[in-house]
Order: C-alpha cells, then structure tokens, then sequence
C-alpha cells in the first residue's frame, strides 16, 4: 500500500483496551498505518480506577477524549451517556477524519462510536462480533454494530457463521482468534512475591479472584443480585479473596459501593476498582479459581490453566472452555461450584488449557486487515441472504 492509512480506535473501558493493546501497539509498529487512539467513558471517570492515566503509562498518545456525563447508575444515566458518546465522539472522527474505525465488543460506547461513523461515511472494522450473551443489553449491541460494520474480526467460526447470518459477506468476515489471549503470550506475568509487593497483601494458596457486573436485563437489586455471590465468599474464610470493580453498566456504581462495603469488613477480602491488565492476569494464574460473570472467565483464563466460576446467565450461551464450571447466583450452587473448581478433578482440566478461541496471534491478524483490505466501495453493503429455511 502506497499511502498510509489512519486507523482511529476507540476505548471506553479498561476491559476494551486491554483487548485492543496488543492490537494498538501492532499498529503503531505497521508502516502503513498510523494510530489515532480516542478515549470515552469509564476511563475519563476516577472512580472506575482512573484507567485514563494506565493507558498513557504504557506509552500511548491520547489522539482525542469524549468525556460523558454520570455513567454506570440507572437506566436513564445510560441513555444520557449514549447520547454524549454519540455527539462527542461525532465530533471527534470530524476533527480526525480517519480511513477506518477500530472497535472492540458490545459496550454502549461503542455503539456510539459506530453510530458517528455510519453517518460519517467511515469504514469500521468490528472485532469480537457474532457472539452470545443473552443476559445483558450488550447482545443486541453487539448485533446492532456487526450490521453498521464492514470489517468483522471474529474469534471463532461459531461467530463467523452468525455474522455471516445477519447478512454480512462472507468475504468481510474474518476469523483471527480472541485479542485477549495476546496479553498472556505477550506480557511477563509477576509471580506471587512481585505481586504481594505490588498490591500490599499476601494472596493465599486458596486464592480466589472475583469480578462480578450486573445483568442488565433482569430487573434486580444489589442486594438481591449479590446475595449469593457475598453469601458463598463469606464460607470461604481460609481463602484471600480480591474483588475488582463491576463496570460501568446500569447499577455498576451500586453493585461497587456493596463489594466495597463487604471487604471493608472481612479481613481476608480486598476491594480494587481496577487491578490493570498486567495485575489481573498475574493474579487470575495465582488464583485457586477465578469467579464471577466477566467474558474473561470464558475467554483469558482458560489459557492460564485455572478453573472458572462463572455465576448466572450474563454469559450464557457464550462458547466456554471445559474448565468453566456454570452455575445460578443462590449462595448454594455458588458454593458448590467453587468446591469443585478447586478439586483435584477440574483443576487437572483446567491444567490443559483447552480453550476454543484458539492461539494467540490476533493481533498480528487484525494488524494485516486493517492494511490491505479493498476500502474502495465498501461503505456501499450488500444483505447476503442465506437459503430459504428447509
């Protein structure tokens, strides 16, 4: 390719970006591309770990910001915060005018981003399209912005096959492997002594690793939704526990100020909002098992060979690894999931790292993508119909 293209990505959480990093930083490397990072939503707010700063640590020039009103409280918060995004980051890819739009997943804020780029005639490449969640809103987003996409970067074929059934051509679909797994070929994972240095605290040989957000799509309290979760880690006194921060979802802030208020008054519980990608990975293959509803628990962690817990519906119907052990939020099922994840049987499972989203590399993948696809005439899509139903 004669003249470089400028590729502007987008991150709202520090979930998205430490998914895309590998990914950025491959750009950054490309000599047919050049890297227009813009920041929005959890990461222009302190009380979600300040995730903003991390991003320019690692070395990252912040081309663009589109800060946004309150986030992660009600409903109607959220629609506040899509609205923001939206006109912020219209804003933003005027004033950058980039060739291609780089998304990750199935925030809000990336729904945003693809709305601003639809009408600004802008190319966007969709990584992570074609999965199923079907306990949060994020699953018709994540539809809502394969159908505004023209470049999909997928992680299996299981999710090729559903983008290409939304009508998308099969020549724009790409299977190049879960982003995430880069992190754990790519970053040298502290060991415990770093770690404990680090954080403050010793983590025990029973140590538990928790991050749970709410499900958008069920109508319940925090205290409801947590009862089972904090029920079944209050059994586990001989093991440390570490709780990272629900994000900024409907109820995020409320799902925190409960985790926060439970491990100020458990010795061996310990609240961070955020622990970093480098941090989180460390810990989770530290851990006896990793628990709650993130996507890492299905997608990273089997890579690392721990046992997932993974509590109600959030992430149902997602492809999991056979050391995911599935479970509903009753205090019961929560605990006796967590014995068998710490058994002699899973964890010998799990020391296998079976993992369906396949080997790192995506990065790499992605990379290549962005560089050579036609940009000629592709804003201009066409529906491919699949066949008649028998």
């Amino acid at each position: 390719m004669s003249d470089s293209r400028t590729v502007c990505a987008v991150t709202g959480t520090r979930a998205d970006f430490g998914l895309l990093r590998w990914t950025l930083d491959a750009i950054l490397r490309h000599p047919d591309l050049m890297l227009r990072l813009v920041v929005t939503g959890a990461h222009l707010d302190s009380g979600y770990g300040d995730t903003c700063a991390e991003i320019e640590v690692l070395g990252f020039d912040i081309a663009a910001t589109a800060p946004l009103g309150t986030i992660g409280g009600n409903s109607q918060a959220i629609g506040h915060a899509l609205a923001d995004a939206t006109r912020g980051l219209s804003d933003v890819l005027h004033q950058l005018g980039p060739d291609i739009l780089l998304i990750l997943g199935d925030r809000y804020e990336m729904l945003a981003a693809a709305q601003a780029a639809m009408v600004a005639r802008i190319p966007i490449c969709h990584v992570h399209g074609g999965e199923v969640t079907e306990g949060v809103i994020d699953e018709a987003i994540r539809h809502a912005i394969t159908k505004m996409s023209h470049i999909h970067c997928v992680a299996a074929e299981p999710h090729a096959r559903r983008v290409r059934q939304l009508g998308e051509s099969p020549q724009t679909v790409f299977v190049v492997g879960a982003a995430g797994l880069d992190a754990i070929a790519e970053l040298p994972l502290l060991d415990r002594e770093a770690l404990q240095r680090e954080l403050g605290y010793s983590i025990s040989d029973q140590h538990l690793l928790v991050t749970y957000h709410p499900v958008t799509l069920r109508n319940q309290t925090p205290q409801d939704a947590l009862q089972g979760l904090l029920g079944a880690l209050d059994a586990c006194s001989e093991s440390t526990v570490t709780i990272t921060g629900a994000n900024a979802d409907t109820g995020g802030r409320a799902f925190n100020d409960h985790l926060q208020a439970f491990a100020a008054t458990r010795p061996n519980v310990y609240f961070t909002a955020s622990l970093g990608q480098l941090r989180y990975l460390s810990m989770a293959q530290l851990s006896a098992a990793v628990v709650g509803n993130s996507s890492s628990g299905l997608i990273e962690i089997p890579a690392l060979g721990v046992p997932t817990v993974n509590i109600g519906e959030r992430q149902q119907n997602r492809l999991r690894a056979p050391s995911v052990i599935d479970c509903d939020n009753t205090q019961p099922a929560i605990s006796d999931a967590l014995a068998q994840a710490m058994s002699g049987e899973v964890r010998g499972i799990a020391a296998r790292k079976e993992n369906p989203y396949g080997a790192p590399g995506a990065a790499h993948r992605i990379v290549q993508i962005l560089a050579d696809v036609e940009l000629e005439g592709i804003l201009i899509k066409h529906f491919n119909d699949w066949p008649e139903p028998l």
